[in-house]
């Protein structure tokens, strides 16, 4: 038999990062796109909020609900042998206080499965990342263009392009790490800006629409693979589209049905003539 793989944890994210090696990170919605991410040997899969749009067809990250994150995970944890669970804490789970986002994050620990917890926001965030740290649960936090908060930055837009705004994404990552933060996502802001916030932490950080001197790099599977195709961010690269493929084998599975090509005896099942024959047998006559 087979011996499982060895989970990965946190600190093993630390190593990675002192021997000068990367961290890949992927966000996955459901069982059998873990199994594929976690076989991959990717290091983190992200429960993200993205699933609002990818998997329930929602406009933003905005609507989805702790119970919806909570079921996604519960299908991914169960998934995954490999890499980190990363369960991500929507919008209202820990705004409103630390005793909500200690409970928050013991839900997604509890009934999610997930390793480790991740929220956005900044440093005024930071209290209630330190409190879910100090409750015993790693926090990997999420600075830059935070979805969850598009009202106040005025849509999909890069963060940290001035000044005021690159040197602010730096207090607020120096704030997470003191709060206990073990990681942290940079989206959507200037690859210098990125480059010197990583400078500046001990602890990794992972990009996603960041630039290459992040410590690692995050993707939406859907977006990479093709099957997302309401809008598509500039930092996203398409390594195949699965969309298409997927379109082709609905098309030939109708034209093969009206062809009479399927099923064919090799996808259908059989029954002895003898016992036909007695069946029949036993039928009324019409």
């Amino acid at each position: 038999m087979a011996e499982a793989p060895k989970k990965l944890t946190t600190f093993d994210l630390q190593a990675k990062v002192a021997r000068g090696e990367k961290i890949f990170q992927v966000t996955a919605v459901d069982f059998p796109t873990a199994q594929l991410v976690d076989r991959s040997g990717i290091d983190c899969i992200l429960v993200g909020d993205s699933l609002g749009m990818t998997a329930l067809g929602y406009a933003s990250t905005v609507p989805v609900t702790m119970d919806e994150m909570i079921h996604h995970a519960r299908a991914i944890s169960r998934a995954v042998q490999r890499a980190i669970v990363v369960g991500d804490l929507p919008l209202g789970a820990y705004h409103a206080s630390t005793a909500d986002a200690i409970n928050s994050a013991m839900r997604m620990i509890k009934e999610g499965g997930a390793d480790v917890v991740k929220l956005e926001g900044g440093e005024d965030f930071a209290p209630m990342a330190e409190a879910v740290v100090r409750a015993g649960i790693p926090v990997m936090a999420h600075i830059g263009l935070t979805p969850q908060l598009m009202s106040k930055l005025g849509g999909f837009r890069v963060q940290g392009r001035s000044a005021e705004a690159g040197a602010q994404l730096l207090r607020d990552a120096l704030a997470l790490e003191r709060a206990g933060c073990f990681a942290i996502v940079l989206e959507a802001i200037p690859d210098r800006v990125a480059g010197l916030i990583t400078e500046r932490l001990q602890i990794p950080t992972i990009g996603i629409g960041a630039g290459p001197q992040c410590d690692g790099q995050n993707l939406v599977l859907h977006d990479m693979v093709g099957l997302f195709d309401r809008f598509t961010p500039k930092f996203v690269k398409r390594y195949v589209n699965c969309g298409d493929l997927i379109s082709k084998a609905l098309t030939d599975f109708q034209d093969d049905v009206k062809a009479g090509g399927f099923p064919a005896a090799e996808h259908s099942f059989t029954m002895k003539d003898d016992e036909y024959q007695a069946m029949l047998a036993k039928l009324p006559k019409a």
